[in-house]
């Protein structure tokens, strides 16, 4: 045991009592590599009934477990199972379903991909998602014309990657009635052209006009996509996620793939308001497997940045306005009281600085004098922060549930959108580590890829994935690597409950656990992205093994 923080000195107790056990058939014995249990470094794990029953040096792990099933590591690293703190599984199945527009490169790219998948696809509306414009030569939001001159027949709707955006053609636009008169929905915007007419843009609540206009996934739909997310989310080696903006329909699926053992990883969900009613109302609960747990409520404070919509003290530097304030405080008031009583979760979203002051101030008035630290209530994503307001999330228990991949994509527009003063307090994780806050690391996917190896390179490194890093993009909000590592096992245990069982390596915990190619905590950091997964491993059940 090479470790330094006392747990060296209870391995002859532990063996002692490894010895005492019978050994089952079912004990898994990894060896041949590094195990980073959270707390120190080890040789060997071995795993009991689903639990972790020994941790320590190799030649000890053997003597306490002669019959177990030998898994060699060939030299990969082991760590606590990696849980993405804020994803959304349906998002993430229907991305690989309908039209993915990530990585698209141009309004033309758009374009062409558009007319590809048209062509593939000859009937009814086109759903998609993943665009940005941020790096476009274009530098300009696609227009309805755009799509208009590809396909002009059929409804076709385009979401930016954000989620709080999107792009509609003109059969779109005809179709949600959005014409020149439509008068902007609270907490939307429908943008137009210097004619005055709908440019194609929608933001935020007036998503809603065309999202309800098409026809939603269908039951079959809906089951494809988490189950081919959930497989995708195992192969990348995360052992959880906490699951956003869950429907009823979403809860009866995964809990029916459940009860067939068709989950492979541990998902905590947080419901729609709409869908909130019964944890709100007889708290947390989960199905009979405790793979699918149902935690509270997720919220929306205010919109995204790259759309304009992300709430701020002052107006964006770069264009007028100052955001979308999406949830009212008396909307705050009902929800909270409600989550108090039933002992549920609530989670904002919270982009902009105003944005995180608004939920903060409602925070507070919800806890009143009890404090929150009990309550382990959410901010997602907390980008934008005013210097007054960072020391609170500790001040008040709140937890910091950010993506460390937003900073790396954000920085490219973020400057402009911001300022340079504004900046200090963007993607500060480090600050806020530095006051004692919990930072729950997540990926917000399908917003960014979803990949665990990703997220820790950026929360790490702070460049781009060629490298890049611009003079304003303040990396000393670098975090170490214990400190990501943290941010990705036993900050998200904590988040959700869960830090008894899960979150580290140790005597009696849960064996999830993540075994990567590289070391991600040795290697250099651009190697990090480049790691493969060889092991994703949930309640001591291999749930994916690369093939060799």
């Amino acid at each position: 045991m090479r470790d330094g923080t006392g747990l060296g000195a209870i391995l002859g107790a532990t063996l002692s009592v490894m010895m005492a056990l019978p050994v089952a058939a079912s004990d898994l014995l990894l060896i041949g590599g590094t195990v980073h249990t959270g707390k120190g470094t080890a040789e060997a794990i071995l795993i009991r009934d689903a639990r972790i029953a020994f941790v320590g040096p190799a030649a000890q792990a053997r003597l306490a477990a002669s019959n177990a099933r030998i898994v060699d590591l060939h030299h990969a690293a082991a760590f606590p199972g990696f849980v993405d703190a804020h994803g959304h599984l349906t998002g993430i199945g229907m991305r690989e379903l309908t039209l993915a527009l990530e990585g698209t490169a141009s309004i033309k790219d758009l374009q062409s991909r558009l007319a590809a998948y048209a062509k593939a696809h000859p009937e009814g509306p086109i759903i998609g998602s993943g665009w940005i414009e941020t790096h476009w030569p274009e530098k300009r939001f696609p227009n309805r014309a755009d799509l208009d001159a590809v396909i002009a027949d059929r409804p076709v709707w385009l979401k930016r990657a954000d989620g709080h955006a999107g792009i509609a053609n003109s059969a779109a636009l005809a179709l949600a009635g959005i014409d020149r008169n439509t008068a902007d929905p609270d907490g939307g915007r429908i943008e137009h052209d210097a004619a005055g007419l709908p440019s194609g843009m929608v933001i935020d609540h007036a998503l809603g006009l065309i999202d309800t206009r098409l026809p939603p996934p269908t039951p079959a739909m809906r089951r494809a996509a988490l189950q081919r997310a959930m497989a995708l989310y195992a192969a990348r080696g995360w052992t959880g996620i906490h699951n956003m903006s869950v429907t009823a329909d979403d809860i009866a699926v995964l809990t029916e793939l459940a009860g067939q053992g068709k989950v492979p990883i541990r998902i905590d969900n947080f419901m729609t308001p709409e869908d909130s009613e019964r944890v709100l109302s007889d708290g947390p609960w989960s199905d009979p497997s405790g793979m699918v747990r149902i935690r509270g409520v997720k919220l929306y404070a205010d919109g995204a940045l790259g759309s304009r919509g992300a709430a701020l003290l002052q107006p964006y530097s770069d264009a007028p306005g100052n955001g979308l304030v999406l949830t009212s405080s008396e909307h705050y008031a009902t929800i909270f009281a409600a989550a108090l009583k039933a002992h549920a979760q609530i989670a904002v979203h919270a982009i902009g600085d105003r944005g995180n002051r608004l939920v903060l101030d409602a925070f507070q008035k919800a806890f009143g004098s009890a404090g929150g630290a009990a309550l382990r209530w959410r901010i997602e994503h907390a980008q934008i922060l005013d210097a007054a307001d960072l020391p609170r999330f500790a001040e008040m228990g709140v937890i910091a549930s950010m993506q460390p991949s937003h900073a790396v994509d954000d920085f490219y527009f973020a400057p402009a959108r911001l300022g340079a003063a504004r900046l200090t307090g963007a993607y500060a994780w480090k600050s806020l580590l530095a006051t004692g806050a919990v930072v729950a690391g997540g990926t917000d996917a399908p917003v960014e890829k979803g990949d665990p190896r990703i997220e820790f390179y950026a929360a790490v490194y702070r460049h781009d994935l060629g490298g890049f890093a611009g003079p304003d993009w303040h990396l000393e909000q670098a975090v170490s690597r214990d400190q990501a590592l943290r941010m990705f096992t036993a900050a998200p245990a904590y988040a959700v409950f869960r830090d008894n069982d899960l979150g580290t390596l140790e005597v009696g915990h849960i064996a999830d656990i993540s075994v990567f190619s590289a070391d991600l905590m040795t290697v250099p950091p651009k190697e990090i992205p480049g790691a493969r997964t060889v092991l994703t491993i949930v309640g001591g059940r291999i749930v994916y093994q690369e093939k060799r």
